[in-house]
């Protein structure tokens, strides 16, 4: 896989096991991040995989971010959307500040990544797209129905992309991970990580390294006639039909 590709959210939990995976596979991967320069730091040190530093919802940043990884490493071919946050709350609690950030860190970013890429995968004929949508963007959560309506418009976004450019050799396609050992589960009470450990048939959390392996195979070669695609990866806690 001799491809360029860009991660966002790629220096911390699933997206840092989605960049390594991808560079593990003979990718030239760029992971974006916007927060923790330390941790970026550590992760480019440790894994040798470029950062790049930037605000992935705001267009600007993201045309000019491209442009300096197309510069610095070549044509990106593989992009992969996985930056989120979560701002949780009941709704009739819920302010538009709270709304508004998830929209446009989980959704506006969809656009803003994506449009920089599309026109040369589309002139190139050849591109990979795999946006990480979640679980409860296919079945809701309480206290979430910011993150959840973003990564539902996540999945809209990925099926009408998916059809505008499959005669161009692009597919798009989305994992819906469920919930997966990360920083983010550690922060967790011991008591309710029981209970959601309780509803997966499985009986345990999924692990980055499983979520980065379907990516993996969404961006090669051999997945080229799989477009539209959710992917659900939930350990049997919730099946779409």
């Amino acid at each position: 896989m001799a491809r360029v590709a860009v991660v966002t959210g790629g220096t911390r939990g699933i997206g840092a096991a989605i960049a390594k995976a991808l560079k593990a596979a003979g990718a030239t991967v760029a992971a974006i991040y916007v927060g923790n320069d330390e941790v970026a730091q550590r992760f480019k040190t440790d894994t040798g995989i470029a950062v790049y530093k930037w605000d992935v919802a705001s267009p600007e940043a993201a045309a000019a971010g491209i442009k300096q990884v197309e510069a610095e490493l070549g044509p990106v071919e593989i992009l992969v959307n996985n930056a989120g946050i979560t701002r949780d709350s009941m709704f009739h609690r819920m302010t538009y500040e709270q709304w508004s950030a998830v929209m446009h860190t989980n959704l506006d970013s969809m656009f803003a990544m994506t449009r920089p890429v599309i026109e040369g995968m589309r002139e190139r004929g050849w591109g990979r797209i795999v946006s990480i949508s979640s679980i409860n963007g296919q079945k809701g959560q309480i206290g979430q129905a910011n993150y959840s309506a973003s990564k539902a418009g996540v999945l809209g976004f990925t099926r009408a992309l998916a059809q505008e450019n499959a005669r161009k050799g692009i597919t798009v396609n989305a994992i819906c991970p469920g919930y997966t050992d990360t920083d983010m589960m550690a922060a967790i009470p011991d008591k309710v990580l029981a209970s959601i450990v309780a509803q997966i048939p499985v009986g345990r959390l999924g692990r980055a390294e499983e979520i980065a392996g379907l990516v993996v195979y969404l961006a090669s070669d051999a997945a080229a006639f799989v477009t539209g695609a959710v992917m659900s990866a939930n350990g049997g806690q919730y099946m779409a039909g």
